[in-house]
């Protein structure tokens, strides 16, 4: 969130607006209205632009030209190799670094990435699951060569790996290791790095996947019981990491849904957590979410059109208490953002946020008789979805089982058989289609990226203490068939030069790999 907001509120012709419309309040159980009474009137949401490519020198440039022009936290999208655990110079990488992301191998391409960057003061998001241990590790290892400690930086590393094996396939290991992993880091930071959220429990994906909003919010707190549960197992109490628990949702075209949406997921989650497992600190069971807008429902015809559903579906995470925001870029069907699409996007939030007067009444649209009925239908028909994938056992045997893979796989196809029929008019696509010529400029990654990334890592191995780096992977091996706490070894490997690859490999060795099921 960002600085503080002005004491008097009226609108553009002078009337006064009061805080809250209606008897409830917000920032008070069961946060239907909001987590915060005043909400944005103190402080806007985090305006987190996504961005990664190419190089972590290219990368820290667009980190600097965002945080120059307003942005108030980063967001940083990895490539497809460093999210699979694969160095940029092993063979399956050959054609993908830097492609989808920026290319993260080893300790100093993070010193690069986050060079000139206050991690005292900036918040940092990192959208890793797999290896999110590994690269959590090099964050807080570059935090403190450059004398910030553990307990000043602040931020969110994804590492929800549950709905990798439903909607989105970068994960690495199966099930079992792989919430140890997660589990592990939930113990380390609550000891050494309290002011980091632990894990965005992630919806998104599930929505680009083609669930509908009831799915995702029924497949994402699901899994978030799932993480509660195994934590709890573990031995730790749901107070020393329920308040670092975060969320992480998609916001589609159908505003009012979604807004509604964003209500009922903090009702559900209050109520599910306090009747649960009764936490006497109140932020245990405080739902608090980052929002993106939906790419999938952006289109490579009539690109600018995109600008008008990012800005509905903007405003609709808004008007339904988003914490932070990602705006898509109008480009984003045809390829990564370019400076201008990615400025256009970032203002986009700044005029919601300055210019709309969204921002000047806590939850605006509460008391809406199509907004309340709405909040209902998807508390009551999330909860039913719930309670039946608990039938089945929970989140974790119910994935293994493919059931979350099939229910999502046949709303993509209803949906799709709708546009194709004509019967849901996708604008550009369907409806008001055109014969195009002149697309806009689409950013293309450094092809010879790879190559350079290869010659990097040469050099390291050749320079570095092959003794201490052997000693520091044989111990993650030994101790990942035992129920040490990983992260500090991971840490003390990353001081050898051990590079992602050869960390996670060693993890592979004792863990395995895993395919899940497709859900036919």
């Amino acid at each position: 969130m960002s600085g503080q907001r002005r004491d008097d509120w009226r609108t553009l012709g002078g009337i006064e607006i009061p805080k809250i419309a209606g008897p409830d309040v917000a920032g008070k159980p069961p946060y239907t209205r909001g987590i915060h009474d005043t909400m944005y009137r103190s402080r806007l949401w985090t305006m987190r632009q996504y961005a990664g490519f190419s190089s972590a020198e290219a990368t820290n440039e667009r980190f600097k030209l965002l945080l120059e022009r307003g942005q108030k936290g980063l967001s940083v999208a990895f490539d497809l190799p460093t999210q699979l655990g694969l160095d940029a110079d092993d063979e399956m990488s050959e054609g993908e670094v830097g492609k989808v992301g920026v290319s993260i191998s080893c300790l100093d391409d993070m010193r690069i990435l986050l060079s000139g960057i206050p991690l005292d003061k900036v918040s940092t998001s990192m959208t890793i699951n797999a290896p999110a241990m590994v690269l959590l590790a090099m964050y807080v290892a570059v935090a403190e060569e450059n004398g910030v400690s553990k307990s000043q930086v602040k931020g969110t590393i994804q590492n929800d790996i549950l709905k990798e094996y439903i909607a989105r396939g970068t994960h690495i290991f199966p099930p079992e290791p792989s919430m140890r992993l997660i589990t592990d880091i939930f113990e380390y930071c609550a000891e050494e790095i309290p002011a980091w959220n632990t894990i965005s429990i992630s919806g998104y994906h599930i929505r680009e996947a083609g669930s509908t909003a009831v799915q995702e919010v029924a497949f994402t707190i699901a899994n978030a019981l799932a993480y509660v549960e195994a934590a709890v197992e573990k031995g730790l109490d749901i107070d020393t990491f329920g308040p670092r628990l975060s969320f992480f949702f998609n916001c589609h075209n159908d505003f009012f849904e979604e807004a509604s949406k964003f209500r009922a997921a903090r009702k559900l989650w209050y109520d599910l957590i306090t009747e649960r497992y009764a936490p006497k600190n109140p932020k245990s069971a405080m739902l608090r979410f980052h929002t993106q807008v939906a790419g999938v429902s952006l289109t490579a015809q009539q690109p600018m059109n995109n600008i008008a559903r990012v800005t509905i579906q903007a405003l609709a995470a808004v008007c339904g208490g988003t914490q932070s925001l990602h705006t898509n870029s109008y480009d984003e069907a045809l390829g990564l953002p370019t400076e201008e699409s990615a400025t256009v996007a970032l203002r986009t939030q700044q005029i919601i946020a300055e210019e709309s007067g969204a921002a000047n009444v806590v939850d605006p649209l509460g008391g809406s008789h199509l907004v309340e009925m709405l909040t209902d239908e998807i508390y009551k028909k999330s909860k039913s979805k719930i309670l039946e994938i608990e039938k089945m056992g929970g989140a974790m045997k119910s994935i293994e089982a493919g059931f979350q893979q099939r229910e999502i796989h046949e709303a993509a196809w209803e949906h799709l058989n709708q546009v194709e029929s004509g019967d849901r008019k996708i604008v550009g696509v369907n409806h008001g289609v055109l014969d195009e010529e002149k697309m806009p400029p689409v950013l293309k990654p450094d092809a010879d990226l790879g190559v350079r990334q290869k010659e990097k890592l040469a050099k390291l191995r050749n320079n570095r203490n092959d003794e201490a780096v052997e000693a520091a992977l044989t111990a993650i091996r030994v101790e990942a068939a035992k129920e040490t706490n990983l992260f500090p070894l991971v840490i003390e490997a990353l001081k050898h030069d051990c590079t992602l690859g050869e960390i996670i490999s060693a993890m592979k060795e004792e863990f395995g790999t895993y395919m899940a099921p497709s859900g036919f």
